[in-house]
């Protein structure tokens, strides 16, 4: 069971979120994908995707986040002895998310919310200090210009780890990594 994981102020019609659905669903394998709206509370986010995975084998999880959505596969991923992919992933929200502090709109439900330092409280008290690397596959580009890819590189050091030269926060070599995802996560046969 795939469980995609979307960004910040994203939700699960994101273009990732999107392409991973059709894909799936072009291989008969849409019944192995779940990709709930995740709330912009941290807390609620991960009682929300508890809530989605409730009843299936952790065994046979993946989480697939990108950005903020890789923080949350982490946490969740150590917490069930999951596998997950992490697409240009978050690694300390709690940081990079203090200069934007303020009022947010949701890009793609247009939902309007404050960011508040309680949210990077939560986002503090889910931070996982050591990972378990062979639980992870890491894709990263170069040339993403929100995080720097060499953060989630070091924190990942000992998983799987593909960094792609170029590209930009979006990951523009999805498409292309999407049957290593599936293979990695056990969809698949490798």
């Amino acid at each position: 069971m795939l469980v995609y994981l979307h960004g910040f102020n994203s939700s699960a019609q994101s273009t990732k979120a999107r392409m991973l659905a059709d894909y799936l669903a072009r291989q008969g394998l849409e019944q192995q994908y779940l990709c709930p709206n995740l709330p912009h509370g941290p807390l609620e986010a991960i009682a929300t995707v508890e809530s989605a995975i409730k009843g299936h084998d952790n065994g046979a999880l993946c989480f697939v986040g990108s950005s903020l959505g890789g923080f949350y596969a982490t946490w969740l991923a150590e917490r069930h002895g999951a596998r997950a992919v992490l697409l240009n992933p978050a690694i300390d929200p709690h940081l990079g998310l203090r200069a934007y502090l303020g009022p947010q709109t949701n890009l793609y439900n247009g939902e309007k919310y404050l960011l508040t330092q309680k949210h990077l409280d939560e986002w503090a008290s889910l931070c996982v200090p050591r990972i378990t690397p062979e639980r992870y596959l890491l894709v990263v580009e170069t040339g993403d210009e929100v995080l720097d890819y060499r953060m989630a590189v070091k924190y990942y050091a000992g998983s799987r780890q593909v960094v792609a030269e170029g590209g930009d926060h979006s990951l523009q070599c999805f498409a292309q990594k999407i049957p290593l995802i599936l293979e990695f996560s056990g969809v698949v046969a490798g």
